[in-house]
């Protein structure tokens, strides 16, 4: 399990990958973002060789990467992560506010 500020990935078995997912969206650079921090800009970025970053169909923030070569994770304000071949469930971190559950922007 690994945490980069807001974000958990977490290393799950491939059998364990829904079925059905697609190519997750990128944004306007074409990087594959797990998350942009609202309040800063900055972003927790997958790059690597032979990586995917994948979501349900109808569900484009409920994310899942898979590592078939080198995997890390970046972002402007926390050291880099190297994620090692394999499937992993992506979870944002959320907080409490008055009335409501959110993801914690950073």
């Amino acid at each position: 399990m690994f945490r980069q500020g807001d974000v958990l990935v977490v290393p799950i078995a491939r059998e364990g990958l829904p079925e059905g997912l697609m190519d997750a969206p990128r944004d306007r650079r074409n990087r594959m973002v797990l998350a942009l921090g609202e309040a800063t800009g900055h972003a927790h970025v997958l790059t690597g060789e032979r990586v995917s970053m994948l979501c349900p169909p109808d569900e484009p923030g409920r994310l899942y990467l898979l590592i078939e070569g080198y995997g890390r994770l970046v972002h402007e304000e926390h050291g880099p992560i190297a994620l090692a071949p394999g499937a992993y469930k992506v979870v944002r971190q959320r907080e409490y506010f008055p009335g409501a559950i959110r993801p914690v922007a950073d």
